[in-house]
């Protein structure tokens, strides 16, 4: 009985340590609808668990996280084909979002549909992964879009602070190239929109004023909207206007229609709010750098009804 009178000075300090979270909240949700077979729903459930669990339970980078500051993204994979006993044919889909400072909103990083996967699944089988080898291509795609979300989410509260992980991303690129199972999405020649480009195009230098943008738009701009309504999105349109530079260079780029799949709308909520003169500004750079969707962009100019 004279240990239990310490029970609670115990707890107490336990309360007192730190908890340290992995980076990443993932949610993860595999659909597997058009794949036939008696065992496909619990096949498919068990690898919703493992990728769950790759994502969620891995420790990404060096850094120390709290639960808080995890980073909210999703998976989406959507399995359409069984091409063999293990082999399977699918879609991903992947989003990221951050906080804005002194509010609930979560901004939208990343948006993307990648249509070209295809992997080898065997039930229970360890997802082995090191940045420095290839193993599998489930665990290549998962882990090069963990430091995707990574890399996006660091850039947009440091300037160029994704560096690090758009280099891990890279090398996962690097190893993949001959990977046996690896399928497409990693080569240059496959097509100008792939993984390949995403990363090779970003640790470009002439890329760099898309990166800056990241955090000008973020840091600078949305992050001030709360206490600072008109000076945030002042600050918004001059990182959106400095893309300008980035478009002369390279029209219709990969990464830029990456950035306005994910900021399209959100640009648009921004500005509705925003003078005349504001909204004239915006409609005429996203009109010439997002022609694809200028027709969205009208809305900024439609009054309020």
């Amino acid at each position: 009985m004279k240990y239990l009178k310490h029970i609670p000075i115990f707890i107490f300090c336990l309360l007192m340590i730190p908890v340290r979270a992995q980076e990443l909240n993932c949610q993860v949700q595999v659909l597997s609808q058009q794949v036939q077979g008696t065992d496909a729903k619990r096949i498919f459930d068990n690898m919703q668990k493992q990728v769950f669990e790759f994502m969620n339970n891995r420790k990404w980078t060096n850094d120390v996280f709290s639960m808080n500051e995890r980073i909210e993204c999703t998976i989406l994979i959507n399995v359409t084909e069984k091409v063999s006993t293990s082999e399977f044919k699918a879609t991903i889909q992947v989003q990221s979002r951050r906080p804005i400072f002194k509010s609930s909103y979560g901004s939208p990083l990343f948006n993307y549909n990648d249509q070209n996967f295809q992997f080898t699944y065997v039930e229970f089988q360890p997802f082995d992964f090191n940045v420095n080898t290839y193993s599998s291509n489930i665990t290549s795609v998962l882990a090069y879009y963990a430091y995707v979300i990574l890399a996006l989410d660091y850039d947009s509260f440091s300037n160029l602070g994704g560096t690090e992980y758009w280099q891990k991303a890279q090398q996962i690129v690097t190893n993949a190239q001959n990977g046996s199972d690896a399928g497409t999405g990693w080569k240059s020649f496959e097509s100008n929109k792939n993984r390949y480009w995403l990363t090779e195009n970003i640790l470009n230098p002439v890329f760099a004023p898309i990166r800056e943008t990241y955090y000008n738009y973020h840091r600078k701009g949305l992050d001030i909207m709360v206490d600072k309504p008109d000076d945030g999105r002042a600050l918004v349109l001059e990182a959106v206007n400095k893309l300008k530079e980035l478009h002369k260079n390279r029209p219709s780029s990969y990464n830029m229609q990456l950035f306005f799949n994910a900021k399209g709308d959100e640009i648009i909520n921004v500005f509705s709010q925003g003078s005349q003169q504001e909204k004239q500004t915006v409609t005429e750079t996203l009109n010439l750098i997002d022609a694809a969707n200028s027709n969205k962009y009208s809305k900024i100019l439609t009054p309020p009804n």
